[in-house]
């Protein structure tokens, strides 16, 4: 599974992303999840199985939907909660859950 995080600049989610490959690998499940900014977004998602998004670009949610649409990915707001989580867990079920809807 090929999960894409995004975040205006790609800071953030570099921290989610990580936690998501720590909480992954914790459950014994094959997961590459990748940090992306807004701008680079489009690249990032080819092959990608679900895309998650901060919170803080809730507003931009229509265009970024728009965006995985064209390339059929699912597409998940990231709560600040589980952004914000010292672990992934919660951010990897999320991603689980949304992929799983997408297929």
């Amino acid at each position: 599974m090929r999960i894409i995080v995004v975040c205006g600049a790609g800071a953030s989610s570099t921290f989610v992303a990580h936690r998501i490959r720590t909480a992954a690998a914790a459950r014994g499940l094959d997961v590459e999840a990748k940090a992306t900014s807004e701008s680079a977004l489009d690249a990032a998602l080819a092959g990608a199985d679900v895309l998650l998004i901060g919170a803080h670009l809730a507003e931009r949610v229509d265009r970024l939907r728009e965006r995985a649409a064209a390339a059929s990915v699912p597409i998940a707001i990231l709560p600040e909660s589980a952004a914000a989580a010292p672990d992934g867990e919660d951010a990897l079920d999320l991603a689980l859950e949304f992929a799983g809807a997408g297929s």
